[in-house]
């Protein structure tokens, strides 16, 4: 339970910024620690329990993005969106953050997918791009090239937003 405690809040955090529905994540959350304490016996130690944890989280949050655009035809409006989200859950940081970074994440989350995705994991998760390479299976160059033109298109995006 300890570890539950520790780790729960950062790990629905991240599922939240990929998936961006607050009960989704929250399962996913769950999911990924039933799996990572089922396959303890897998954890080698060459990283820290928090970071191998939050691998699992972000490749089933990927998953589970990418399995819900497949399936999406029609998208719910935003009053709908907001309806659903009863605010039950687990609360999110970014309900507690300056004017200033919620302009930055609204504007991440009005990039491309694999944008936004990429940028997410680059810039709020910490990952380099090796680590990228290996959770969004891209070549080293392919990785580089994107984060590249996710800055780049996120500055874009924030200077219009400014104006």
């Amino acid at each position: 339970m300890m570890v539950y405690r520790k780790y729960s809040k950062a790990m629905y955090n991240t599922a939240l910024r990929i998936v961006k529905h607050s009960a989704e994540a929250e399962d996913i959350m769950q999911e990924c620690f039933l799996k990572a304490f089922t396959k303890l016996d897998s954890y080698e130690g060459t990283s820290t329990f928090g970071a191998w944890l939050k691998k699992i989280v972000v490749n089933q949050s990927i998953n589970a993005y990418n399995k819900n655009i497949k399936y999406q035809e029609v998208s719910y409006n935003d009053q709908f969106k907001h309806a659903a989200d009863d605010g039950v859950g687990i609360s999110s940081e970014e309900e507690q953050v300056n004017p200033k970074v919620k302009m930055i994440l609204k504007c991440m989350d009005s990039l491309k997918e694999n944008y936004r995705v990429a940028l997410t994991l680059h810039l709020i998760e910490g990952y380099d791009y090796e680590e990228l390479c290996e959770i969004l299976d891209i070549s080293y160059a392919n990785c580089r090239t994107t984060i590249s033109r996710a800055k780049e298109s996120l500055r874009k995006k924030m200077m219009s937003y400014e104006n």
